[in-house]
């Protein structure tokens, strides 16, 4: 892990393609429903993460974070799954 920024820069990066993806995807099979939740579902994952992050009563800081990226990677493919069976 390079940093704590190049972290939040993920979370924020990965999580902002899996609602943009979702919107366009929701969009072009007229489920707009369905996105939304995705969407929000998204946007409740990226808030857990960062709160991750800035946790402060951390053993490990290294073995922390590489959790939290593997968090992220595992929920972002949950979700595009989610995406694709829309």
């Amino acid at each position: 892990m390079a940093s704590i920024k190049n972290l939040k820069k993920d979370i924020n990066y990965v999580l902002g393609d899996v609602i943009e993806y979702a919107l366009d995807v929701s969009t072009l099979k007229n489920e707009p429903k369905k996105g939304d939740e995705i969407i929000d579902e998204a946007i409740e994952t990226f808030d857990a993460l960062i709160a991750k992050v800035h946790a402060k009563n951390v053993e490990n800081n290294k073995k922390h974070y590489k959790e939290i990226n593997q968090e992220l990677e595992t929920k972002a493919r949950a979700l595009v799954e989610k995406i694709n069976t829309i």
